[in-house]
């Protein structure tokens, strides 16, 4: 299994706006809004960062509630697989790909889709792995059931879930890869 990260070659590989302060935070994305217009970070709402920041405290959460080694407050995002979607999200796009077997998969959480929508209560449609985090050991369960959502749900006509996302809860693999501005 290989994850991967998608970004922007002039922001660099692993950025997170959630780990700055939160004007910081707020600053950076109106950067890219300006100077990034086609991007599709560019497209976020105004309430995106905290929506982003109270997601995420829920992910961490239900990660160390079963058991998760969460080293970080905010986690690095991945998915599974290569996603054609995301792949044309940034104006230069590039991506990182890393062997699952680099990193300690007790620092890895998933969710079946973007963690947004995941616990989302706007999306309530039952499905079993709505508002649900997995660990690497529930993860390969959940993907022999439903498969791979960029299988078949590249395009989102199915429903939110174009892939599975990954929250990397340490810098240890990180670091060697994140490149410097």
């Amino acid at each position: 299994m290989y994850l991967y990260h998608y970004f922007d070659k002039r922001s660099g590989a692993f950025r997170s706006l959630t780990a700055a302060e939160k004007e910081e935070s707020e600053s950076i994305l109106e950067h890219i809004k300006a100077m990034r217009p086609d991007s599709m970070c560019a497209k976020r709402d105004k309430d995106y960062i905290e929506k982003r920041r109270r997601c995420e405290a829920i992910l961490r959460r239900e990660f160390i509630a079963k058991g998760g080694k969460a080293e970080l407050t905010t986690p690095y995002y991945m998915v599974v697989e290569h996603s054609p979607w995301l792949s044309t999200w940034y104006e230069q796009g590039d991506h990182v790909k890393i062997p699952i077997e680099e990193f300690d998969v007790r620092t890895l959480s998933f969710t079946y889709g973007d963690s947004m929508p995941t616990f989302s209560p706007l999306v309530n449609d039952g499905k079993e792995y709505r508002r649900q985090v997995y660990t690497y050991e529930e993860i390969p369960g959940i993907i022999e059931k439903y498969g791979l959502p960029q299988e078949w749900n590249d395009d989102g006509a199915h429903g939110p879930e174009r892939y599975i996302e990954v929250h990397v809860w340490s810098d240890e693999t990180i670091k060697r890869y994140r490149q410097p501005l």
